[in-house]
């Protein structure tokens, strides 16, 4: 929680809600704590996204699981934005459900991930 700058109560919390999703598992007393409950090769960071956010839809008419038309819209099957976002939701499922944790700790350990490098280019 220090090294990141959060709350402890506030990693429970995350470390609880990936425990529920099957990400970790926990034992208590000595020598206790969080693991991984299979391989970081085995879990995918589109599963951890989705147990902690919820779906990657960026708003909900474009969702496949939480689906929820717009209150103004009465055809969202004809709706232009809803058709961009829904391409929007496929590229960043493509994406994370494409790269596993032992990836993504790879790419951050050789410096592909850097912050100050993913702001600079999402423009």
């Amino acid at each position: 929680a220090e090294q990141n700058n959060i709350s402890k109560k506030f990693l429970d919390a995350i470390l609880l809600e990936l425990r529920k999703g099957g990400i970790l598992r926990s034992k208590k007393g000595p020598g206790g704590g969080y693991a991984l409950s299979k391989p970081a090769s085995q879990i995918y960071v589109g599963q951890a996204v989705r147990i902690l956010d919820g779906p990657l839809a960026p708003i909900r008419c474009a969702s496949k699981t939480a689906f929820e038309p717009c209150d103004d819209c009465d055809h969202p099957e004809d709706c232009q934005i809803r058709h961009s976002m829904t391409d929007v939701r496929d590229a960043i499922a493509s994406i994370l459900d494409n790269m596993t944790l032992e990836q993504m700790v790879a790419k951050r350990s050789s410096g592909l991930l850097d912050g100050d490098e993913i702001r600079a280019g999402g423009k």
